[in-house]
């Protein structure tokens, strides 16, 4: 019973960085990536579809995206969706594919990014603290019910703050690899 709590919570924990490295991913930095596009949701006659699952998308130069629809005739529906996305980027359509050209981005755009990230990070450290008290509510039941006996609590305890510890740190190290990124120039 201990090995499923602590399962539990770890895999929720890993599920949270998970989110985490997702989230920042569609964060757009100096750099083109094909994450930044391929959550938008696209109008194909009349179901909405991810556009990744209706083109092929491509970073040929670093600050530029090659999006090749395998359908020619949904092409004003991808541009829309950029159009009226947030990524503030106006797409180059030649009838068969769409270039997303990246400006450099602001100084006070990598500082607004930059809290962006922070934020998000410190969100999942909240998740992952958050898993670690059920998980300890969880075995406190245990032990009132006679379940387990108060030294297996401890020592189960002492094994779900070394995971919150692993898992805290791994997000703090994924917001400075995208912060990082988001300053370069």
């Amino acid at each position: 019973m201990i090995q499923e709590v602590l399962k539990d919570a770890e895999s929720r924990m890993k599920a949270a960085v998970q989110i985490l490295e997702d989230e920042l991913r569609k964060l757009r930095t100096g750099r083109a990536t094909p994450a930044l596009v391929e959550h938008l949701t696209i109008d194909y006659y009349g179901v909405p579809t991810p556009l990744i699952q209706l083109a092929t998308i491509t970073a040929p130069e670093p600050r530029m995206l090659l999006i090749k629809p395998f359908d020619p005739k949904v092409l004003p529906q991808i541009e829309r969706a950029i159009l009226t996305s947030d990524l503030g980027i106006n797409p180059a359509s030649d009838g068969k594919q769409i270039r997303l050209v990246l400006p450099p981005l602001t100084e006070e755009r990598r500082r607004e990014l930059v809290r962006i990230v922070a934020q998000r990070v410190e969100h999942t450290r909240v998740a992952i603290r958050n898993v670690r008290r059920d998980a300890i509510k969880d075995l406190r039941e245990m032990e009132d019910e006679k379940m387990i006996s108060e030294d297996e609590r401890l020592r189960a305890e002492k094994k779900i703050n070394e995971l919150t510890e692993k898992y805290i740190d791994e997000a703090n190290k994924i917001g400075e690899r995208k912060e990082k990124e988001i300053l370069e120039q």
